[in-house]
């Protein structure tokens, strides 16, 4: 069950976006888009792009030419693919936050491929973290709010994806899954739309006056002590 969307202090409501690879998009609105098709597009274009590179080094010299044409086609095209994706997702989030007067509570992942890269992940799996366009789809929210008089604004994601957001506990994540350690609540549900709902909660906190209320764990050893525990 998915919270109503409250408002803020000028009564206006939030939509929390979580990013992601899986999903690329989950709202607290209990949209999402999947990143299925466009991961396996990337896969797809990656094996073509390996054989025509080792083509590129071999045969006549007009053979490597139109083989590195073909490559800069293939590149444009995923650029391309990327960007219609990122401006679909963006036009429907601003849409919606238009119809029912609500702000938009992002994350802010500055830094995130450098961050992720720093783990120890296969050759397939950076590949395909370095392949986020998350910075993108950012701007396209940011651009398409300034144009329709929506404010998008970037919060810290910390804890965001481990916070329950019924009870601000750390819960246990498992890819998709997401259950409250908190006895008392134990929200179970999509880890996305868990995280876009801790954004949201977030984001209203932030943009509220007085708003930092609503962080407040409202049963001991909660959001603060578990976040004090992860910090040792």
């Amino acid at each position: 069950m998915v919270p109503p969307n409250r408002g803020d202090a000028e009564g206006r409501g939030v939509i929390g976006v979580d990013f992601g690879r899986r999903d690329i998009a989950v709202t607290s609105t209990n949209k999402s888009w999947s990143g299925k098709e466009i991961q396996e597009k990337r896969d797809t274009l990656t094996k073509v792009r390996a054989s025509l590179q080792k083509k590129a080094t071999q045969g006549t010299r007009s053979t490597r030419r139109r083989t590195r044409n073909i490559l800069k086609q293939l590149s444009g095209k995923e650029r391309r693919y990327q960007a219609w994706i990122n401006h679909n997702i963006s036009k429907a989030i601003i849409s919606q936050a238009k119809q029912t007067q609500s702000f938009v509570s992002i994350e802010d992942l500055t830094g995130i491929r450098e961050r992720t890269n720093q783990k120890p992940r296969n050759k397939t799996e950076r590949r395909r973290s370095n392949s986020w366009a998350f910075y993108q789809l950012r701007t396209f929210l940011e651009y398409k709010g300034i144009k329709e008089g929506i404010e998008v604004i970037a919060i810290n994601p910390r804890y965001t994806s481990q916070t329950c957001h019924c009870c601000l506990h750390i819960g246990l994540r498992n890819h998709k899954f997401f259950k409250c350690s908190n006895k008392a609540c134990g929200w179970i549900g999509d880890a996305d739309l868990n995280g876009s709902l801790m954004i949201a909660l977030v984001g209203r906190s932030v943009r509220s006056p007085g708003g930092s209320s609503l962080l407040a764990c409202p049963v001991n050893s909660g959001l603060q002590k578990a976040h004090a525990k992860l910090s040792l």
